[in-house]
């Protein structure tokens, strides 16, 4: 053991220092309160209009998620339904990444990602989504250098999920029986 600064060796001395700059590195304040400003949409959101879809329209999405997603009314709904099941996170997951997606600038898209990565990716996330940990690993490698691409994985773990557990619970619901008649 060392008794002393004088008695360390070389070796060890060096090491103390880069664990102090690493350590000092991840104790500074940020330069900016960007991490601490709440995000408020440019605009406000203009509420989609959906028209009612017809009996035929709707019972397609029995067979096919992605015409329920495609169908502002379906989407929509579905995602009704998933609240008031308490199980939003994954549509809300699905539509980030889709939104994700559209985004051009470079630090704009390292923003979202950001904010993607807090609120459904991270372990004890507000709305964490149920990927795998091989799934997740591959999701966090991706943001070092966040791309248009950077969520495929996760959202489409996602999609399966929705499309194997969510979507037979939402075609049984009262909601959607309705539109099919």
């Amino acid at each position: 053991m060392c008794k002393g600064l004088a008695a360390l060796p070389h070796s060890c001395l060096e090491r103390a220092k880069e664990i102090k700059t690493k350590l000092g590195t991840l104790l500074q304040k940020p330069d900016t309160t960007i991490d601490f400003i709440i995000p408020y949409p440019d605009k406000p959101e203009k509420p989609v209009k959906t028209q009612k879809p017809s009996p035929e329209e709707a019972l397609q999405w029995r067979d096919s998620l992605e015409k329920l997603l495609q169908n502002n009314y379906g989407l929509a709904s579905f995602k009704s339904f998933l609240k008031s099941e308490f199980s939003e996170e994954n549509i809300e997951f699905w539509i980030a990444c889709e939104e994700y997606k559209k985004i051009k600038s470079p630090i704009k898209m390292a923003e979202k990602a950001k904010k993607i990565y807090e609120e459904f990716i991270r372990t004890e996330a507000p709305k964490e989504v149920n990927i795998d940990h091989f799934t997740k690993g591959v999701t966090m490698k991706n943001l070092v250098e966040p791309s248009p691409s950077s969520f495929d994985m996760a959202q489409k773990r996602i999609h399966a999920l929705m499309e194997k557990d969510s979507l037979p619970r939402f075609i049984r619901s009262e909601f959607y029986q309705e539109l099919i008649k």
